[in-house]
């Protein structure tokens, strides 16, 4: 059993990051902290760490359950931490957010068509 493992090849095989270089490039963005300070690509993770995982996927506070090296299926990464419940419910309520705002975006799509314009020029009484 390994005692350490590079943060960043921990991010990559816990399918945080698509790539090592994209989990080593958060790191030097400050996106990833552990045990409330900002780690290096080269810190070493242990068990028991709490790390914040910010990725295009979202926010993470998960805490190391197991270390590991190799990129495996996604059911075995998940095994490798335990988001906490704040993170969880935090996620959520933010994907529950997003969720209720596309309705929003989704109604305005590009310029509007010749027959719209017709009727926008009607409305605004410009025939």
């Amino acid at each position: 059993m390994m005692a350490r493992v590079r943060m960043d090849k921990w991010l990559w095989a816990a399918r945080f990051f698509k790539t090592r270089a994209l989990a080593a490039r958060a790191c030097e963005l400050g996106r990833i902290a552990s045990n409330g300070q900002k780690a290096k690509s080269s810190r070493e993770v242990r068990v028991g760490d709490l790390l914040q995982v910010e990725s295009d996927a979202g926010a993470f506070q998960v805490e190391v359950a197991l270390l590991s090296e190799m990129r495996g299926p996604a059911a075995v990464a998940q095994t490798l931490y335990r988001e906490t419940e704040t993170s969880r419910e935090l996620r959520l309520q933010l994907a529950a957010e997003r969720k209720a705002m596309s309705h929003f975006e989704s109604s305005r799509e590009g310029r509007p068509s010749k027959r719209d314009r017709r009727k926008l020029d009607r409305f605004r009484g410009r025939v």
